[in-house]
């Protein structure tokens, strides 16, 4: 009765079981929601099983065919514990999202690696060119060193924004507290400036207020000047998706509010 004939489990159960894992249920976790729901129990073996046949379409997915042009990436990595030779070690997501000519948003792929590198980054960026993408229009990344120059090797028409959120923390890191308000006030001049020209005056500004106390911060700017202002060449509607990675980082909350049950991952 609860089985149909000729099949050996209920009905979409399978489509049930892959759902679960897929929102970041351990294979035990699902084997006693199935217990409780449908009164009767499927072994873990099983539910193993189940959840393997989703490999074919992950590899499919990776391996999928990119659009020629995107107008904006955005690239950022996210560090998970992984078990591997008995040891429990730090490996990082390194993600990719890609704004298309149609205006809608796509993850163009995830990749694993060991700590977040520009050397890493190379092969990302050649594996989306070998898989039809032909020009990048924006880059928006963190301030990781080297990866600006990373980005020109593989595209070298593409322009790179650094995060100006990721330049805002660095720059706020060290600054103590009775100056940070002050300190954030100044700084954010800067970058809500109308434009270029206003925003480096601004900066002047912020030199002169703050130099002799926190000139690791001043330098920081100027030495990344060109890389933190490209977004105001552009419009004012669309320059806040181009100066910060938050799209990526909401996508990496979304992964850790299904991962943050699992204290490490076994590395296959």
């Amino acid at each position: 009765m609860i089985i149909p004939k000729r099949q050996s489990m209920v009905d979409g159960l399978e489509n049930v079981i892959v759902s679960l894992y897929a929102k970041g249920m351990s294979v035990s976790d699902i084997e006693e929601q199935i217990r409780e729901v449908y009164h009767f129990d499927v072994s873990t073996s099983t539910i193993s099983r189940i959840t393997e046949t989703v490999a074919g379409d992950i590899v499919a997915w990776q391996n999928r065919p990119l659009d020629p042009l995107y107008l904006i990436v955005w690239m950022d990595g996210i560090v998970f514990k992984v078990r591997e030779n008995s040891k429990v070690i730090n490996k990082t997501i390194y993600l990719a999202v890609g704004l298309n000519t149609d205006g809608k948003k796509e993850v163009l792929g995830m990749w694993l690696g060991k700590n977040e590198s520009a050397a890493f980054w190379l092969s990302v960026l050649t594996d989306l060119k070998a898989r039809g993408v032909e020009d990048i229009l924006i880059t928006a990344t963190d301030n990781l060193n080297g990866f600006t120059q990373t980005i020109n090797n593989v595209f070298p028409q593409s322009q790179t924004q650094i995060c100006v959120v990721h330049q805002i923390r660095n720059s706020a890191k060290y600054v103590v507290w009775k100056d940070k308000k002050a300190f954030s006030k100044d700084m954010k001049l800067i970058y809500d400036a109308p434009t270029k020209q206003a925003a480096k005056a601004a900066l002047e500004d912020f030199k002169n207020n703050w130099n002799h106390k926190y000139p690791y911060a001043i330098k920081s700017w100027e030495d990344n000047w060109e890389a933190l202002t490209v977004f105001f060449e552009f419009p004012l509607e669309i320059r806040k998706i181009i100066y910060t990675t938050n799209l990526i980082e909401n996508l990496n909350g979304k992964i850790r509010k299904y991962t943050k049950n699992k204290m490490s991952f076994p590395y296959r």
